[in-house]
């Protein structure tokens, strides 16, 4: 049986050098949190019935004064304890299985985290699935970002939100007609 030289293997160590730290600093979930709470991607502009955005029309989570989240916020939650933590951990912290992605909502463009859900992504054994057509998530799709983004921001903690606005009509509405109700 052949081996390889060593100075093969050096060169091949030296030459995967850059692709290594590339791949390391391509993970937005593991990239510290720098925005601070009036960062123009964070800090909510202005609010539609219930949906808060920030300048650049960007969903994003809202914090009353009384420490009740918003309504997004809290069906995020939900949401992405019904479809995303088997994979991606409790309250976006990542797993043995998936890497914590609540890092990923403060860092990652908002259209490019769209992508990766809709479309899924591969990055060598690593794949995240495609839930373009599934309606549980493509029907809440902002509330899972605006939670993750609150998680992210650490603005709540871990576990079930203990106060939430009440759901506007409007989001009802857009509920009911996505969901085909």
């Amino acid at each position: 049986m052949r081996t390889a030289s060593p100075l093969f293997v050096a060169a091949a160590f030296v030459v995967g050098l850059p692709f290594a730290a590339f791949a390391q600093s391509a993970s937005w979930s593991d990239q510290p949190i720098e925005a601070a709470a009036d960062d123009p991607n964070i800090a909510v502009s202005y609010d539609e019935d219930g949906r808060y955005y920030t300048e650049d029309d960007i969903p994003t989570f809202n914090i009353n004064d009384d420490g009740a989240v918003d309504w997004l916020t809290f069906s995020g939650f939900r949401r992405y304890h019904s479809e995303c933590h088997v994979c991606h951990g409790p309250d976006g912290e990542g797993s043995t299985y998936a890497p914590k992605i609540k890092n990923s909502a403060v860092n990652m463009d908002y259209y490019d985290f769209v992508d990766v859900v809709v479309n899924g992504r591969m990055n060598g054994n690593s794949v995240m699935p495609h839930f373009g057509d599934n309606a549980n998530v493509m029907c809440y799709l902002d509330d899972i970002y605006t939670y993750l983004k609150a998680r992210g921001m650490e603005a709540i903690p871990r576990g079930r939100p203990a106060k939430k606005e009440a759901k506007s009509d409007m989001i009802r509405e857009a509920e009911d007609a996505c969901m085909g109700s």
